[in-house]
């Protein structure tokens, strides 16, 4: 039984890694996916995926600093699939710097790609949910967002700014059957991490497993919102 048949789903940040997991669940599921990325090879790719198991996906090469881009996400997937049911904010971005030798510049492209573009998708999205009463609005925020570590401030920052983001827009459009949750996961086996002796990525979350705590929002009944979901790793990756 598929889940989701029928059912339109934006997912940014779906060429790779969590995204790219998110995206093949719910083609799974029967959703109709639109892919979002800067990488127009990696989306072709993860669509090719999908369309070999019977999904169906469509893609655009969207820079979410760009305002342009972002309008242009919602807009094409309105024209191609003619609804939205689901946007999956999952993009995301970050440079390792000390607050003390950071670059202003970096702080704002982490602030827009991980904050800004969520909230002004949710924007351009609500009408078409509203239209709708329902469907769902999933936010991947980060522990980082609950705890900050040196040298990734404004990436903490965004972060926890992307869960305060999710409990306000929750609270404006609950009435109107849509759910709005933020998965908070830990440490999760992609490229974000880097590889080091003292990790052990075989004891970190796999994509799959945020994939399927989204699944759990975009399938909950009428009657609950899992508002917040924290995934961490069974066993500490730490060496």
């Amino acid at each position: 039984m598929n889940l989701l048949q029928d059912k339109v789903c934006i997912v940014t940040g779906a060429g790779r890694g969590i995204g790219r997991a998110i995206a093949r669940l719910a083609a799974g599921e029967g959703c109709r996916t639109m892919l979002a990325s800067r990488s127009a090879e990696q989306l072709a790719a993860v669509q090719a995926e999908i369309a070999a198991r019977g999904g169906q996906a469509s893609w655009l090469r969207t820079d979410l600093s760009s305002q342009e881009d972002i309008t242009a996400l919602v807009r094409q997937t309105l024209d191609r699939f003619g609804a939205i049911d689901f946007l999956v904010n999952n993009a995301g971005w970050g440079i390792k710097a000390k607050i003390a030798k950071a670059r202003v510049q970096d702080w704002e492209q982490t602030l827009r790609v991980n904050l800004l573009a969520p909230m002004i998708l949710s924007q351009l999205v609500l009408p078409a949910l509203m239209a709708r009463q329902g469907g769902a609005v999933v936010n991947i925020a980060s522990i980082s967002g609950r705890a900050g570590q040196g040298g990734a401030a404004a990436y903490a920052a965004s972060k926890a700014g992307l869960i305060g983001f999710s409990q306000s827009l929750f609270e404006e459009v609950r009435e109107h059957q849509i759910k709005v949750a933020a998965i908070v996961p830990g440490f999760v086996d992609t490229e974000m991490i880097p590889r080091v002796r003292r990790l052990d990525r075989a004891r970190m979350i796999r994509p799959e497993d945020v994939a399927q705590a989204v699944l759990f929002v975009l399938t909950a009944p009428p009657t609950a919102c899992p508002v917040e979901i924290t995934v961490r790793p069974q066993r500490t990756p730490y060496r």
